[in-house]
C-alpha cells in the first residue's frame, strides 16, 4: 500500500511541476487533445498503459 501512495504522489509531482514549469505549453497540449477523437486518445491510454506496466515488472523482477 505504501508503493501505491508513493507512486500517486510521484505523479502528483510531475504533474505539478510541468504546471509550474511550463504552463502555457500544457495549456496547448490539453488544447490539442480536446481535438483528439475519443479511439486515439483510449488507444495513447492504452499504450501508456502497457509500456509503464512492462517497465515496472522489469524493474521488480
Amino acid at each position: 500500500m505504501q508503493d501505491l501512495l508513493s507512486a500517486l504522489c510521484l505523479v502528483a509531482v510531475l504533474e505539478g511541476l510541468f504546471l509550474f514549469a511550463a504552463p502555457f505549453a500544457w495549456k496547448r497540449m490539453a488544447a490539442r487533445l480536446l481535438e483528439l477523437p475519443a479511439a486515439a486518445l483510449r488507444q495513447s491510454g492504452a499504450v501508456m498503459l502497457a509500456i509503464g506496466l512492462a517497465v515496472l515488472w522489469w524493474l521488480r523482477h
